[in-house]
C-alpha cells in the first residue's frame, strides 16, 4: 500500500509532526506486522524522528542547523536555496519503521517530522506499508 501525505509548510524552516497521519495510513492499510516507509521526495525537506513530547526540542534542533548552517555563507548554488539542500541531506529524506500489532514501532517519546528547509510551499510525504 502507497499513500501520499500532504505537509503545508509556513515558514522557510518548518518541522511538522506527522506521527499521526503515517499512523493513519498503517490503520488504513490494515496490516498487523510490517515495515513502514517514510520518503520525501524534495531536495530541500526531509523527515527525522526525534522527541515530539517537549516542543523546544524541535526548536534546539532548528536553532542548532540555524548557527552550523547559516542561510547566508557565500554558497555557489546560484538558486539562493544552499543551505537548504544541505540541511536536508543531514536530516535525511527517508525513514523505515517497524510495525507490530498494525502500531508504529517507535519509542515513547518519538514522533516522525517532515523537516522543510525551503518553504513555505506544498510538500508530499509518501508513505508505503510493507506487510511482513
Amino acid at each position: 500500500m502507497l499513500r501520499y501525505i500532504e505537509v503545508v509548510t509556513q515558514k522557510r524552516t518548518h518541522f511538522e509532526d506527522i506521527t499521526d497521519a503515517v499512523q493513519e495510513v498503517i490503520d488504513e492499510s490494515g496490516i498487523d506486522e510490517g515495515i513502514c516507509c517514510v520518503y520525501v521526495p524534495h531536495t530541500t525537506a526531509g523527515v527525522f524522528i526525534n522527541e515530539n513530547a517537549d516542543p523546544d526540542v524541535k526548536w534546539d534542533i532548528e536553532k542548532t542547523l540555524d548557527k552550523l548552517i547559516p542561510w547566508e555563507d557565500h554558497y555557489s548554488h546560484i538558486e539562493g536555496n544552499a543551505a537548504a539542500h544541505i540541511k536536508s541531506v543531514l536530516t535525511g529524506n527517508s525513514l523505515y519503521i517497524p510495525v507490530k500489532n498494525g502500531k508504529l514501532l517507535l519509542g515513547i517519546w518519538q514522533g516522525i517530522f517532515f523537516a522543510e528547509f525551503d518553504g513555505p510551499r506544498d510538500r508530499k510525504v509518501i508513505v508505503k506499508i510493507l506487510k511482513g
